[in-house]
């Protein structure tokens, strides 16, 4: 039951070249630092990784796509990443890009067991239709294309409704980042930095979790925990400096005015974007 192993580099030993990645976090909040810097010094390559996003250009599964180790991406946005942009345009990375709420529900579904779902988003448009480019040549040209997927009727309470089938995702490895977790791998995720964690978790074949405090078995309140136990193989307790390694995607900051009714330009508690709460 004790699924704590000594480092990061052992829990992702055995991730093959090829396998596919269920990677937690939106933005860098949440993100499994850790886990993904172990992925990269381990070498492994031709990775197809799950995501919202691909982190930043020098940080989070960024740090992977730099050094040419993913080959696919299946994720719902790219903006904040110049390098992510430049290999998808490029013809050096096939991305699959999804409807973020789409996205969430395809690794929930594939963590319980469903194998497909019917949804309305995406209905009329190339979702559904088919033909969003998911690679390109080095001229530009549009070598591979989502194919168009099955489309139904359904009665509502606002009459006949066209939704469109989307196919579960399951991946062979999750790696995941909470803010609490025991040996029997039950998980807590902290505020924000909830996000597609517990989704990533469950829909991995084997998910490692990296958590900033480890704790024994019984003093996580049951009430309490996200992701029970049943889903997660492997814990990695972190280093107090490894779980304060938290960055901010973009800084905003505004005046705040002190006592005295003067700006001392500090940075409110709403002023930073993409990095609360992990």
């Amino acid at each position: 039951m004790d699924k704590v192993v000594s480092s990061a580099a052992e829990a992702v030993a055995d991730i093959p070249d090829g396998a596919t990645l269920a990677v937690g976090g939106f933005g860098l909040c949440g993100i499994p630092s850790v886990l993904i810097e172990a992925v990269l010094e381990a070498g492994t390559s031709h990775l197809e990784a799950v995501s919202n996003n691909c982190g930043v250009d020098d940080w989070g599964l960024g740090r992977l796509l730099v050094e040419k180790r993913l080959r696919r991406m299946i994720s719902s946005y790219v903006g904040e990443n110049k390098e992510f942009a430049r290999q998808y345009l490029s013809g050096e990375l096939e991305v699959e890009l999804t409807p973020q709420g789409t996205l969430a529900e395809r690794m929930r579904a594939g963590g319980s067991g469903i194998p497909g779902f019917y949804t309305a988003t995406g209905v009329g448009t190339q979702v559904a239709e088919g033909g969003l480019p998911w690679k390109y040549d080095a001229e530009g040209n549009v070598v591979v294309a989502s194919p168009p997927k099955e489309t139904r009727v359904f009665s509502t309470a606002e009459g006949d409704k066209e939704y469109v089938l989307e196919e579960a995702i399951v991946a062979d490895f999750a790696l995941v980042r909470a803010w609490k977790g025991d040996r029997h791998g039950n998980l807590v995720y902290r505020d924000s930095a909830r996000n597609f964690n517990p989704l990533a978790a469950m829909c991995g074949r084997t998910t490692i979790a990296e958590v900033e405090h480890l704790v024994e078995p019984g003093e996580l309140d049951p009430n309490d925990v996200h992701t029970p136990g049943v889903y997660v193989q492997r814990v990695v307790a972190l280093t107090p400096e490894q779980a304060a390694d938290k960055r901010i995607e973009r800084v905003t900051t505004r005046p705040r005015p002190d006592s005295s009714g003067s700006a001392d330009g500090a940075l409110t508690d709403d002023a930073a974007t993409h990095g609360l709460g992990g």
